[in-house]
């Protein structure tokens, strides 16, 4: 597989230099023309979370607080950990304001792909309601715009294939738990192998089961991990409290110069953070659509404030509190570890004996709920295309495929996720940016028959 990694980085940084415009540029004129307006409701769309205005005969599959867990059962996932180091070592700590920016500018971009996801709603082959950008485009732009719609499912296909979470999950478990007992001086394709084929297993026992099944792991499985995760990390950044300004200081610096990486550049910096920021919160990516598309409501605009609510926890919390530790414990200057090994390295560092081992745990669940959530995302894509029948083979590959991400290299599988990431954003943006005066004609009714206090509880149409 070295062979073809030059080509992939190559296709990655190409699609993002262009793409990196799209996401950003489009999510900051959603922000200004929405007038900030959906932030006023952040309280309301807590209220939607707990369930307070669930109706169970309102169509869809999942609850708003499953249809939210699902989706961040896939962005809190990796990114969060493997990919803030990334972000790192590649654009310095600086990469992290830029995810931080990312994730506010995404926070209007899920409003309203997220909106629009409940708003155009189709039917796949079987029947069955789906939502997403494919729908969204053949349901609201209309068949000119069809070949849109198969650029991304077709991009959704590959792209949602098992690539970075298998990788880094078992680059782990070797890592911490066998490498002090196990001799890799000959390599370490054996053990991958045979832990991909293991893990590949565990997949298959859920994913068969469709949406339903994988929201109902993810929301126990979702909530646990991260409060473990959090507590682990806020434990140790309160046990170096004194230290956290200087390094929020070295963020903000850092952003606008690029010096943490040699030879590094501002415009370095900033993709990078996009690029992680877009595989952490996938704001703009069109994925996060795709479960919050089955949220069992009658109301667009509930379901993109719930949705909104994504990259505030996703990035500007748990991704911030992974970039402290490692920034805080120096780890990021003097090893040459990188992905998730690196976060790894900072957790034993400052938990010395213990530390490695809690995060192995955490992201043994952040792994395998993500790889549950994509399985879902890649059979609606492949549904659209081809069929809902053929959504059993699917899964049958995807399985097949954890086995191929276990035995290759990092930096093969980030980029081809990245340049996959890239092709999905393109009709994501492009169908959103075109659609949404529906979303805030929808929003204006729905604020509009709020009840007095503001609470809205009205019911628009699409438009």
């Amino acid at each position: 597989m070295d062979f073809i990694e030059p080509y992939v980085v190559a296709f990655s940084d190409l699609a993002w230099s262009y793409v990196f415009y799209l996401v950003i540029g489009g999510g900051a004129l959603l922000l200004l023309y929405s007038r900030f307006t959906p932030f006023r409701y952040v309280k309301h769309a807590i209220d939607l979370v707990r369930g307070r205005y669930d109706d169970p005969d309102d169509p869809g599959d999942v609850s708003h607080f499953k249809a939210l867990v699902s989706a961040l059962s896939a962005t809190i996932g990796m990114g969060n950990i493997s990919g803030v180091a990334i972000a790192i070592t590649t654009g310095g700590p600086g990469a992290i304001f830029w995810m931080w920016f990312s994730a506010f500018v995404g926070m209007a971009t899920k409003f309203f792909t997220c909106s629009l996801a409940v708003m155009y709603r189709g039917r796949d082959t079987a029947g069955h309601i789906q939502g997403g950008p494919m729908y969204v485009i053949s349901e609201g732009l209309g068949g000119a715009w069809k070949p849109l719609a198969v650029l991304f499912a077709v991009a959704g296909v590959i792209g949602c294939l098992p690539l970075l979470q298998p990788n880094q999950l078992i680059q782990i478990v070797r890592d911490v738990v066998f490498a002090p007992y196990l001799s890799f001086e000959t390599g370490h394709f054996r053990f991958d192998l045979v832990a991909g084929l293991i893990l590949s297993g565990l997949v298959a026992t859920v994913i068969f089961g469709g949406i339903t099944r994988i929201a109902e792991v993810a929301s126990r499985a979702v909530p646990a991990m991260v409060v473990l995760y959090m507590v682990s990390t806020l434990w140790i950044i309160l046990y170096n409290l004194g230290d956290v300004p200087r390094y929020l200081s070295l963020i903000l610096t850092d952003a606008f110069t690029g010096a943490a990486v040699a030879g590094g550049v501002v415009g370095t910096t900033i993709v990078t953070g996009v690029r992680r920021a877009a595989f952490s919160n996938e704001a703009g990516i069109g994925t996060e659509a795709l479960a919050h598309g089955a949220a069992k409501t009658g109301e667009p605009v509930r379901e993109g404030l719930v949705a909104m609510m994504g990259p505030v926890i996703d990035t500007m919390i748990v991704c911030t509190c992974t970039a402290l530790v490692i920034l805080m414990t120096g780890v990021w200057q003097t090893t040459a570890d990188n992905g998730v090994t690196l976060t790894a390295s900072a957790f034993d560092a400052a938990i010395p004996g213990y530390g490695a081992y809690v995060l192995t745990v955490c992201v043994f669940f952040f792994a395998v709920t993500t790889l549950l959530t994509y399985s879902y995302y890649g059979a609606k894509c492949l549904s659209y295309l081809i069929g809902a029948r053929y959504v059993k083979l699917y899964n049958a590959a995807y399985v097949g495929f954890v086995v191929v991400a276990s035995v290759a290299s990092i930096d093969a599988v980030i980029s081809f996720a990245d340049g996959l990431f890239a092709l999905m954003a393109i009709p994501t943006m492009t169908s959103t940016l075109r659609l949404a005066p529906q979303v805030m004609n929808a929003f204006r009714k729905y604020s509009a028959s709020g009840s007095p206090g503001g609470t809205p509880t009205g019911r628009p149409s699409r438009a």
